[in-house]
């Protein structure tokens, strides 16, 4: 393909990740599926290896072009911002259904489960403990990302990387945790309407987090690697919204959820 164009588009190349990725979503998938019947992981593991593989096949080349081809420029840029917070509203509404899920059962509660919230037999969360602490955890790197991504702005290298580094470490121990809590949980995502609606937004909300500090490392190795500038770091941009995003989705889950469906 031609480098020189008469538009100020990314028009981008041939590339077979996307072909690639689907194959290691769906082999994942399917061996997801093949694990919970007859407990074999020999398919979700291969799935797993030819994600991961995409992954960074797929972010090599996209860290190329924005960083040494100069193939994002400000109009390209633009887009990414529109995209980013299009999918941000999208993610928004995924959320609000389990939102909508929960309040429809606990507002008025069926007599399937004797008419009560929390259901009988379901033994609740204490939100004064780990739940708060991960509370403040995710609100601490929510302070730190926007510390990461001022200092960027002012060109201050080091607080960068400081900000960055601790965000990542508050991301991994708020996923320790809540692996934590799920296996102390005195119930489980078939224990009626609670433990669905329970695990599901607190156990998509985890994925997110997973994603999230995910970013975060991509953005700190490439950070590392001078590939942010002060005028040049719509990564670690993206990246700090997709962590405020999860910030507030956390808080919903915390005030909804854990104190006040409780």
């Amino acid at each position: 393909m031609s480098t020189h164009n008469n538009h100020p588009y990314h028009l981008v190349n041939y590339s077979p990740w996307p072909l690639t990725g689907s194959i290691g979503a769906l082999t994942m998938m399917s061996g997801l599926v093949l694990m919970f019947i007859n407990k074999q992981t020999y398919l979700m593991n291969m799935g797993m290896v030819v994600s991961l593989m995409t992954m960074y096949q797929w972010w090599r080349d996209i860290s190329r072009e924005a960083t040494f081809q100069g193939s994002h420029n400000s109009l390209v840029i633009k887009g990414m911002k529109i995209s980013m917070m299009l999918f941000i509203v999208s993610e928004i509404m995924f959320f609000i259904s389990f939102f909508w899920a929960f309040f429809h059962s606990s507002l008025s509660p069926t007599t399937e489960i004797g008419a009560l919230w929390p259901p009988k037999g379901v033994y609740t969360f204490n939100p004064t403990q780990i739940p708060l602490l991960n509370t403040m955890i995710l609100l601490t790197s929510g302070m730190t990302v926007t510390w990461a991504h001022h200092s960027i702005i002012f060109n201050n290298f080091k607080q960068t990387l400081m900000g960055l580094n601790l965000t990542v470490i508050l991301g991994i121990l708020f996923t320790i945790l809540q692996g934590y809590e799920y296996i102390e949980s005195k119930f489980s995502i078939s224990d009626s309407i609670y433990g669905s609606c329970f695990f599901m937004s607190t156990g998509f909300h985890g994925i997110h987090v997973i994603i999230g500090t995910t970013f975060l490392m991509i953005c700190l190795i490439r950070h590392y690697m001078n590939h942010f500038s002060k005028n040049h770091h719509y990564g670690l941009e993206a990246a700090s919204w997709y962590w405020h995003f999860v910030d507030v989705v956390w808080l919903m889950l915390y005030i909804m959820i854990y104190w006040w469906g409780s």
